[in-house]
């Protein structure tokens, strides 16, 4: 079935690549053999700037580069999507050369004076991250760090499957792309819950969160900074993005075992309303499905509203896995990375 509007819509769209690699020009799904050539281009050569009009309310298009030698190079990965139902104009950062798949830095390690040993990380890296050098990224910090990426890493062989999902949702135009950023854990019910998640959460924002932002392209504010993890690792991610939201705008809870080990649920109904959005979710029957459902009453009581300031879902039959936290995933990412959500924070995507 074909979508057509009544009344032409009309947007602008900025293509942005280092310069002297060639001409930028666009093809678009209303002729995929011509070439749209840009109303303006930068000083710099960086940036080249397209004119869209369609009787449609979406577009796919691809940004080509035309070499020197006249070859015409078609962008990696798939036909990017264009909603042409906003006004504002909207960036995009290809790239030409290697895989549509993102890569992974190798484990890193750095040193916590707070905690008194080292952090061990991997970072993984979106598609077209070291072509296109003009793109900055969302960042996503997870906790249990070696059972999202790699079965040989993860608990029981059992991974999230954490790039697959960002790959996929990437395919879909469903999300910006995103450095996801996993943090191994140290003394896991130490540092995961009350006292311990103190020190963690510290070592993180002071510690770790400065040499990731010095050492990749990330966005620093916290509109575009998150933290995800699941079990004790839900309840020390919602702590860290309600004791510290001017590093973290946003948390992912899942199957979070809350008052446990924690004074969470009595924060809540007894502090003020803190700027963070927070993802609560959890299987049923069982994986922590009562106490979840309780900290989202408690937030509803203390003035968060529903959607806007948080959401909670539960998920029938689902276990207590990394399995199952990986299959719902793409769900708070969507939450926080969709072209809805990156228009509320003023980007479009």
């Amino acid at each position: 079935m074909t979508s057509v509007t009544a009344t032409l819509l009309r947007r602008q769209l900025r293509v942005r690549y280092p310069a002297g690699r060639g001409r930028v020009v666009l093809r678009t799904e209303l002729d995929w053999d011509r070439d749209l050539e840009p109303i303006r281009v930068s000083d710099d050569g960086e940036t080249s700037t397209f004119a869209l009009a369609a009787r449609k309310p979406f577009l796919y298009f691809k940004p080509c580069l035309r070499t020197p030698d006249g070859e015409v190079r078609w962008s990696v990965g798939p036909d990017m999507l264009m909603l042409m139902t906003t006004r504002g104009t909207r960036d995009v950062f290809p790239y030409f050369e290697g895989s549509a798949a993102g890569s992974f830095s190798e484990v890193l390690e750095l040193d916590s004076t707070i905690l008194g040993r080292k952090h061990r990380l991997r970072v993984y890296l979106p598609p077209g991250y070291r072509e296109n050098t003009l793109r900055r990224h969302p960042v996503l910090y997870m906790q249990d760090g070696k059972n999202l990426f790699f079965p040989e890493e993860a608990f029981g062989g059992r991974e999230w499957q954490v790039d697959e999902t960002l790959h996929l949702l990437d395919g879909m135009n469903a999300v910006d792309r995103v450095i996801v950023v996993g943090i191994y854990s140290g003394d896991r019910m130490g540092e995961y819950t009350k006292p311990g998640y103190e020190a963690y959460a510290r070592s993180v924002v002071e510690e770790l969160k400065p040499e990731v932002e010095g050492r990749f392209r990330v966005f620093g504010s916290p509109r575009e900074t998150g933290v995800i993890g699941s079990s004790l690792g839900g309840v020390v991610s919602f702590y860290m993005a309600w004791e510290h939201p001017q590093a973290f705008g946003f948390a992912a809870c899942m199957s979070s075992p809350f008052s446990h080990r924690d004074d969470l649920i009595d924060r809540v109904l007894s502090e003020p309303k803190h700027t963070s959005e927070f993802y609560l979710d959890s299987g049923w029957p069982g994986d922590n499905y009562e106490v979840t459902l309780a900290m989202a009453m408690a937030l509803s009581q203390s003035g968060y509203r529903l959607p806007e300031d948080f959401l909670h879902l539960v998920f029938p039959l689902e276990e207590h896995d990394e399995r199952a936290w990986g299959r719902r995933l793409h769900v708070p990412v969507e939450l926080g990375l969709s072209p809805v959500a990156a228009a509320k924070r003023g980007r479009f995507i």
